[in-house]
C-alpha cells in the first residue's frame, strides 16, 4: 500500500520541479529601449555579459582560482571594455561596433576561463 502511494507522489514532485525550470530558462532580453540590448538571434546582451564576467572574476578570487593580481588585471581589462562600449554608444551602436564588442567580450571571457583553470596557485 505504501509503495503504491509513494510512486504517484514522486511523479507529481518531479513534474512540479520541471515546470518552473522551463519557465526560468527563458533568455534575458534586457531593456528594449536600448538598441544594443536587443536579442539578436540568441546574442547575449552586453549588460548581461558584463555582469557575468564580473561575477566570474569575483568568484575566482574568492575561491582562490585567481590571485589578486590576476583578478585586478582582468577587472582592468573589463573596465576598459566598458569605457569602449560607452564611447561607442555616444553615436549609437552600429552592427560593426556591436560585433567588435562581442568579439572583445569573447576574448576576455576566454582569458578569465584560462586564468581560473591555470592552477598556478599564486596568491598575491
Amino acid at each position: 500500500m505504501f509503495k503504491k502511494a509513494i510512486i504517484p507522489a514522486l511523479v507529481l514532485a518531479a513534474a512540479s520541479v520541471a515546470v518552473p525550470a522551463t519557465a526560468s530558462a527563458q533568455s534575458y532580453r534586457g531593456d528594449r529601449g536600448d538598441r544594443y540590448e536587443q536579442d539578436y538571434r540568441g546574442w547575449q546582451p552586453i549588460a548581461q555579459r558584463k555582469y557575468n564576467l564580473d561575477r566570474r572574476i569575483d568568484q575566482g578570487q574568492r575561491n582562490g582560482q585567481l590571485s589578486r593580481r590576476e583578478a585586478g588585471r582582468l577587472r582592468t581589462e573589463l573596465n576598459a571594455l566598458v569605457r569602449l562600449e560607452y564611447s561607442y554608444q555616444r553615436g549609437g551602436l552600429s552592427a560593426r561596433e556591436r560585433l567588435e564588442l562581442d568579439r572583445r567580450y569573447d576574448r576576455l571571457s576566454q582569458q578569465v576561463r584560462y586564468e581560473r583553470r591555470d592552477r598556478d596557485d599564486r596568491r598575491w
